[in-house]
């Protein structure tokens, strides 16, 4: 008997130990849970009544495999989120410019929405840093999106590769205050000063695509793209058999797209100045 105890004692010793080290798990995850709801307060002046719905605001579905004990992502609340700013943005706009167009108010209701507008806002309040995720590239991508708003402090229309996940969890943040507080009035205060500065008629920046054509079409000139992008990375603009404009960027064709036009609108409008100039001399 004595022999069949000795065996036992360290297998009962081994539970309580893993026991131990659950129970100490969870209440690591409490507290950073609680810290958490302290955070979101922080930044958005919002105090979550039930905790677990910024758990699910934050919760990537890639995450859900690894954590067992997660139920939902964040999914479903960015759903919410993005009906309600969409919402916010359309009545706010409606009442602030009474004499724009309906083709403008979605193009200036789009752009305060879209994701780069939202990426901004997720790293400027480092929401960012409260996503549990399993994409090994994200990191990554984010690092790479930080480096390129530092080139482009404005909303780039299409110049900067936004990660979505950043513009997912501004939705999903959103999403979960609507859904806790049952209170469009709270959640649009909320909304009104976490999207500051708002993009607004005179800040709204056309595609650059848009403004390449337009320049061509009203100087009648005779404008060809060539796409190098699975080649090289690289896109090209071509005017009346002259190089205006070139771009590189593997990760994504339309933002080197977007690049490319942006330089060949520059340089024809560059060109276009200096020719005016020079008439302007004779």
């Amino acid at each position: 008997m004595d022999h069949q105890l000795d065996l036992r004692l360290p297998l009962q010793e081994l539970r309580i130990e893993h026991r131990g080290e659950e129970e100490a798990e969870e209440k690591e995850k409490s507290s950073s849970w609680d810290n958490l709801v302290e955070e979101i307060k922080g930044i958005i002046g919002y105090e979550f009544r039930n905790p677990s719905l910024l758990r699910e605001a934050f919760t990537d579905n890639s995450y859900l495999d690894e954590d067992k004990t997660s139920t939902a992502s964040y999914e479903r609340l960015e759903y919410m989120g993005d009906a309600v700013l969409g919402f916010f943005m359309a009545k706010e706009h409606f009442a602030m410019y009474p004499d724009l167009a309906p083709g403008q108010l979605t193009k200036l209701r789009a752009a305060n929405v879209d994701n780069e507008k939202l990426a901004r806002v997720a790293l400027k309040y480092g929401l960012h840093t409260f996503l549990r995720h399993k994409k090994p590239l994200l990191a990554g991508q984010i690092k790479e999106f930080e480096e390129a708003i530092v080139e482009y402090p404005v909303h780039s229309s299409g110049l900067v590769d936004a990660p979505k996940a950043l513009a997912d969890i501004v939705e999903s943040l959103v999403g979960a205050v609507y859904v806790d507080s049952n209170s469009m009035d709270t959640t649009c205060k909320i909304i009104q000063n976490l999207l500051q500065p708002m993009i607004t008629p005179s800040t709204l920046q056309t595609h650059p695509v848009t403004m390449l054509y337009e320049i061509c079409q009203k100087n009648k000139v005779k404008l060809e793209s060539r796409d190098l992008w699975k080649e090289t990375g690289e896109i090209e603009f071509i005017v009346d058999d002259e190089f205006v404009g070139r771009a590189k960027y593997t990760a994504k064709r339309v933002v080197a797209n977007n690049r490319a036009a942006n330089e060949a609108y520059h340089k024809i409008l560059r060109k276009l100045r200096l020719q005016n100039t020079r008439h302007d001399h004779d």
